[in-house]
């Protein structure tokens, strides 16, 4: 046989092989045994979730795992999606959340001061959650765009960053503004000056885009002569919004300024992806399910201002029945690792089914960060991000054991329990 025909053969061959039998990865493992519950397609008894280069592969529960796969046993343990918390402060330095000498900074960016080794991000794992928006604080009517990052605690930033869904921008109304440019004898001292200041930017902004628009039709119609626009940081960001290539995630907490919002939106075509904070959101329920508004709420935190005063635990019932797209948030380094906790919480006070309270952290959040055909359920294609718990997650005394975030295990509470939880699980 010619050398050529021989080494073409060889190489078909092992084409044909390394087909049928992929080569393992440091992203390849199987959980074997558990009870795992999918979020979006049941739960299954003794199942078997395989990941595959970080994807999962298979769950199901007579799943074959390939030689060489490393395999965990997790029999009598519970198998989740890795958890979602859409509005969180962790993975940077405290005095970094807000920007607190210009209530207008939509310029700025969460991305550039995230710090991967931030022990807040181990600590979070150690809940189950594996993917968070790191968000600018409430100081600013428009704040910074927010970062949505997976938490794979120690690796390049660039390994962290979500880049394939559209990023969020933070904004504000109520007593946090007024409050801090009030204090200094600025604008806004009063809900007037909020809203004027936010329609005043987005009108900016429109004038701005328009500009642009004229700008790259000249070019595009061969004009040699045409002078492109002063570039504005500001208005370029404000500019994304407006082309829909950005949303907003905004921090209201009564239902007036709700509405309010929502009209602003529609008046300049914005996007509301969330509103955070929303305590008075039961309020205005069917108002967040026909505009398609997240509402990213806590449970039980209420009356510790007067916005705040009209919480009511009780309010979830309301939203779910008014078909909301309801998500718990943590708004805190420490809670965020009690997102399973606080779901149980909103099913103390509410009369919701266990799968419904589970989607908060899950499916729901995906949703919100449009992240939902790669993570917030088990599904074939999806990430390979899973949280194991050693009893069923919405049992008050319920650990999480192992995070694992595309197949690759960044916690174990055997190996990062005091590092991870601060001296042990409450």
């Amino acid at each position: 046989m010619p050398k050529k025909t021989a080494f073409f053969l060889l190489i078909t061959a092992a084409a044909l092989f390394l087909a049928v039998h992929p080569p393992l990865s440091a992203q390849d493992v199987a959980l074997k045994g558990g009870t795992v519950m999918t979020i979006t397609r049941g739960t299954i008894e003794n199942g078997t979730v395989l990941i595959r280069n970080g994807k999962i592969a298979a769950v199901g529960r007579n799943v074959p795992i390939p030689a060489g796969v490393r395999t965990i046993d997790v029999t009598g343990k519970y198998v989740l999606p890795g958890l979602i918390d859409t509005h969180t402060h962790i993975a940077m330095d405290g005095g970094d959340i807000n920007e607190a000498t210009d209530p207008i900074t939509p310029q700025l960016w969460m991305k550039d001061i995230l710090l991967p080794d931030d022990p807040s991000i181990l600590t979070t794992l150690s809940g189950g959650v594996t993917t968070v928006k790191a968000m600018h604080g409430s100081a600013n009517v428009i704040g910074a765009v927010n970062a949505t990052i997976k938490l794979k605690y120690g690796r390049p930033l660039d390994e962290l960053l979500i880049t394939d869904a559209r990023p969020q921008l933070k904004m504000a109304l109520g007593e946090n503004p007024k409050r801090l440019y009030g204090g200094q004898n600025r604008m806004p001292s009063t809900r007037l000056g909020t809203v004027y200041l936010a329609r005043k930017a987005f009108t900016d902004a429109r004038e701005y885009k328009a500009k642009w628009d004229e700008y790259e039709q000249a070019v595009a119609s061969g004009k040699k002569d045409a002078a492109a626009p002063a570039r504005d940081d500001k208005l370029e960001t404000l500019k994304l919004v407006l082309e829909h290539k950005m949303t907003i995630d905004i921090h209201i907490y009564r239902a007036d300024e709700m509405v309010w919002f929502l009209n602003f939106c529609r008046e300049f075509g914005l996007e509301c992806a969330q509103i955070s904070h929303c305590v008075d959101g039961y309020k205005v329920a069917d108002l967040l399910a026909e505009r398609g508004v997240t509402y990213g709420g806590w449970t039980d935190w209420w009356g510790f201002k007067e916005e705040a005063y009209d919480g009511c635990p009780y309010g979830f019932d309301i939203l779910d029945e008014a078909g909301v797209n309801i998500v718990i948030n943590s708004d805190s380094a420490d809670e965020t690792r009690y997102l399973y906790l606080n779901a149980a919480k909103v099913q103390k006070y509410n009369d919701l089914s266990d799968e419904t309270v589970l989607r908060m952290i899950t499916i729901n959040a995906a949703k919100t960060l449009e992240m939902d055909k790669r993570a917030g359920s088990l599904e074939p294609g999806k990430d390979g991000d899973i949280a194991v718990f050693d009893k069923y997650p919405l049992d008050s005394t319920a650990k999480c054991l192992l995070t694992l975030i595309e197949g690759e295990l960044f916690f174990d509470l055997a190996r990062d329990g005091q590092a991870g939880l601060k001296g042990g699980a409450r």
